[in-house]
Parts: structure tokens; C-alpha cells; sequence
């Protein structure tokens, strides 16, 4: 017989469909030209930021009902379903005429409202059916080294998208290559800017064929909805689900810190990360490099989850998020100065941030949750971190507004790219002092709601998980010194 400490968790099929998922659903050839491609379709810069809160509001409005859906109908289905959208989703740009700007905008308001559905939908789904797959099997102590091979996949997936992405967009470069095959084809941006879209495409369907691989019967959850009663039956106790998974989140005072803390994370650096375009601009970098910093973005990718691992490993999600806020700090920071060609630097360390937050968001959050509400807890944290990041960009629409009208005011003669450097330079303060004083607010937060639990400070999270496994986590010490409840019982936090 195999020993344990000898299986690989990834000669379970599930656990390798988990991280190709992760890698083809997330791989989008359009990201280095994200802006761009909107923008050159002939939508205005409003359109544009519309379809930005579209998506998010999709994505907030859908979250939770999908993770309950998810627990109680089973993951493959929302997986399934997921897959199905992003083909939908991609179509639609694909296809999509250009002649009615009207009813372009609306196909791409569809095309978001698509997205955020698909997203909310994997959200959850995907990590709970690969870790309960891994809990059947006894192997939940390996959901760290999963953890990483699957961004360091998802890393390396990214970059070649990167790369190509932008390299199929610029036409000049396509027609160079297009008269050496000798094909007498003339390209203009009008048809490169679908080439993209065409590579996506491919991928939604490679992604949906994974989803249709998995097996729900491998994972410690196999209920699934099987009659019209059942179906009924399986809504209804959804809503249970959802309404028992956030009391659970709410009384369990380091599921709700750690979440918290994650989407005061995220809601900053992604905001940074939408506008990185804009952000290379500035610091004087040639739009025809940004694929080529993009792809070296990802490989920071490849590295960051081996580092997360030692850290969640070896020491305190408290010395974890202390560790975590010094990057970000020095990467905000880093990027008030805009130095030339030298200002690539503080976006090493936001992307740096951005991959620690999501592997230490997904271990924390998976080892303490039970099987039976794992899929609706994360997809409550992915509510949340959407509804942090939809309204940190609302406030940041807001602040845009307010410098273009001061430095309109202070230089009437600047229009055009020149306008929207100066008011984006401007803006950049904004992060290093929200971030600070957001920092010390969750200080206080966690200081609270952890008060009568110390050993969170100290423990590594094995430790931590063995220390909550003999008592009622979602009640704490109280209940466990008055003797009420029993240990192990709703809301112990063993996943």
C-alpha cells in the first residue's frame, strides 16, 4: 500500500481538471489590451466604465445564490454552467457588428452582465469540489501544494496570453507576418482587434470541455438535484444555506477577518491593476511592450505561491498579513513617483501582493470551513471582495472627476492623452493614504473581534486548526467555558 506522505494529489482527476480549469477559465488573450479593445470598438470611455460596474453588479448579485447552489445542487453543475457562459460571453464580442454603436453597446453590456454570471458561478465551485475531492482521499494536508501548482499553471497560462494577446491585436505586426506566409491578406485594426476575441473563444471552449470531465462523486459532497420536487426541494434549502453560511461567517470571528482583511486587500490592488495600461503610459513605456511586461508580471506568478506556502505554513496569518501589507505599501507608494521605465518596479510588488492574497485567502478560508457550506462561505468572500472592489471604483470615478476639473482649471490647454496622464498622476496619492488608514481601521477590526481569541497571533495555521477542532469555533470561548455545545459541533470550523 502507498504510503501518505507518497501520493501526489494530482493522480486524481478532479485535483488536475481543478488547476487546467483555473488555467484556461482565467486565461484571457484580451487582458494586455483590455481598455484598448473596448475603446477602439467605438465605445466611449463612460460606456466603458459602465460595463465595469455591469460586471461587478452581476458578480455581487449572483455570488451567494451560486455557492448555495453549488453545495446543494452539486459543483459540477454551476462548473458546467460556468464553462457554458464564457462561451456565450465570447460569442457575442466575436460576432458582435459594429455598424449600430446602440446595439454594440448593448451586446457588450451583455457580454458583462455573461461574465459576472460565469464568474459567481465558478467562484467557490471550483476550489470546493477539488478540496473535498482531496478531504475524501485524506489528503487535505496537500490543498497548499495544490494551491500552488495551480498559479503557477495559471501563471505561466497567463503569459503566453499576454504575449500573443497583444502581439495579434497590433495589425502591423500581423501583416508582417500574414505577407511573409505570403497570403496577400491586408489587415487593418478594424480585424485584428477580434483576433483576441477568437483566441478566447477557443479557450471558453476548452474550458467548458473540462468542466464536463469532472467528477462530482469523487468529492465527500455527490447530492445532486434529480426531479422537479428535488429541485424545488434543493432552491429552498439554498436559501437556508446561504442565510446559515453567513450567520456562520459573521459568529466565526477569524473566517470574518481574515475575510475582511482580503477584500481590503484586493479592492485596492485591483483597481491598480484595471488601469496598469494607463499606469505604463505614464511612466513613458511603449504600448507595444505592455504584453511583453504583462507576461513578465505572470511570472512573478510562477514564484509567489512556493513563497505563500513556506509563509502559511510556518507562521501566523497575523505575521502573514503584517508581511503582506509591507509589499503592498511599498508598491502603492512606489508608483506616486511615476519614475520612468524604474516605476515597473512598484508594480512587481502589487502583483506580488495580489498572488499572496489569493493564496492565503484560499488556504485560511478552506481549512476552517466544513464540507457542507465550503462552496457558499468562499463564494460569500467573493461577494464581498467584488462589492469592496465595485465600490472602491465608484469612489475612484468620483476622485477622477474632481482632478480633471482642477487640472482643467490649473492648465486649460491640456486635452486629450495629455489631460488624462495629469489627472491619473494625480490620483495616485489616493492609494498609499486609503490603503494606510483602511490598514488602521482593520487593526482595530480584528483587535475587536478577536479579543478573546490570542492564539490566531501566535499559532501557525495547522496549529490553529487542531486548537479550533476540539472546540465550537463560531461561538468561542464562551460557550466552550459554559459548557454549552458540544465540541466539534455547527460552525467548529473543521473543513
Amino acid at each position: 500500500m502507498v504510503k501518505r506522505d507518497q501520493r501526489s494529489p494530482f493522480i486524481i482527476p478532479n485535483v488536475r481538471l481543478f488547476v487546467a480549469f483555473r488555467a484556461t477559465f482565467n486565461t484571457r488573450f484580451y487582458y494586455p489590451v483590455f481598455a484598448i479593445l473596448f475603446l477602439d470598438f467605438g465605445l466611449t470611455l463612460e460606456q466603458f466604465a459602465i460595463l465595469n460596474v455591469a460586471w461587478a453588479a452581476a458578480i455581487v448579485l449572483l455570488e451567494v445564490p451560486s455557492g448555495a447552489l453549488a453545495d446543494v445542487l452539486g459543483r459540477k453543475i454551476l462548473l458546467v454552467f460556468a464553462g457554458a457562459l464564457m462561451v456565450a460571453e465570447m460569442a457575442l464580442l466575436c460576432f458582435a457588428p459594429r455598424a449600430n454603436t446602440q446595439i454594440l453597446f448593448l451586446l457588450f453590456l451583455c457580454n458583462r452582465i455573461l461574465s459576472g454570471a460565469a464568474e459567481a458561478a465558478a467562484s467557490g465551485a471550483d476550489e470546493a469540489i477539488a478540496y473535498d475531492t482531496l478531504k475524501k482521499q485524506g489528503m487535505e494536508e496537500e490543498w497548499p501544494g495544490v494551491l500552488e501548482r495551480q498559479m503557477r499553471v495559471r501563471a505561466v497560462a497567463s503569459m503566453v496570453a499576454m504575449i500573443l494577446g497583444a502581439a495579434v491585436y497590433d495589425p502591423s505586426l500581423m501583416q508582417h507576418v500574414v505577407d511573409w506566409l505570403g497570403l496577400g491578406i491586408q489587415l487593418t485594426q478594424k480585424v485584428t482587434l477580434r483576433f483576441p476575441l477568437y483566441l478566447t473563444l477557443v479557450m471558453a471552449l476548452w474550458t467548458l470541455s473540462i468542466t464536463l470531465r469532472m467528477r462530482e462523486k469523487d468529492s465527500v459532497f455527490d447530492e445532486t438535484c434529480v426531479s422537479e420536487e428535488g429541485c424545488a426541494k434543493s432552491i429552498i434549502d439554498a436559501s437556508i444555506l446561504t442565510l446559515d453560511a453567513g450567520r456562520w461567517i459573521i459568529y466565526t470571528p477569524f473566517a470574518i477577518v481574515i475575510i475582511m482583511a482580503g477584500l481590503l486587500f484586493d479592492s485596492c490592488l485591483r483597481v491598480i491593476i484595471t488601469l496598469t495600461s494607463q499606469y505604463y503610459r505614464l511612466i513613458r513605456l511603449p504600448e507595444a511592450t505592455f504584453g511583453l511586461i504583462a507576461s513578465f508580471m505572470s511570472i512573478v506568478g510562477i514564484f509567489i505561491p512556493r513563497l505563500s506556502r513556506r509563509l502559511v505554513q510556518q507562521y501566523s496569518p497575523a505575521f502573514n498579513m503584517t508581511v503582506m501589507g509591507v509589499i503592498t505599501l511599498f508598491g502603492l507608494t512606489g508608483m506616486v513617483f511615476t519614475l520612468p521605465i524604474i516605476g515597473i518596479l512598484p508594480m512587481v510588488f502589487v502583483s506580488c501582493a495580489l498572488f499572496m492574497n489569493g493564496f492565503f485567502e484560499s488556504y485560511y478560508l478552506n481549512r476552517i470551513t466544513s464540507s457542507d457550506r465550503r462552496a457558499t462561505v468562499l463564494s460569500f468572500k467573493g461577494l464581498s471582495f467584488n462589492l469592496a472592489y465595485g465600490v472602491t471604483g465608484l469612489l475612484y470615478s468620483f476622485l477622477l472627476t474632481f482632478l480633471r476639473g482642477q487640472a482643467a482649471g490649473e492648465d486649460p490647454m491640456l486635452t486629450g492623452i495629455k489631460l488624462e496622464n495629469a489627472v491619473y498622476g494625480k490620483s495616485l496619492v489616493s492609494f498609499p493614504l486609503y490603503f494606510i488608514l483602511a490598514s488602521i481601521a482593520m487593526v482595530f477590526f480584528a483587535r475587536w473581534k478577536l479579543k478573546e481569541d490570542k492564539t490566531w497571533r501566535s499559532l501557525s495555521l495547522s496549529e490553529l486548526h487542531t486548537f479550533y477542532d476540539a472546540v465550537d469555533y463560531g461561538n468561542n470561548e464562551k460557550r466552550e467555558k459554559s459548557g454549552k455545545g458540544e465540541p466539534g459541533g455547527h460552525g467548529n470550523g473543521h473543513g
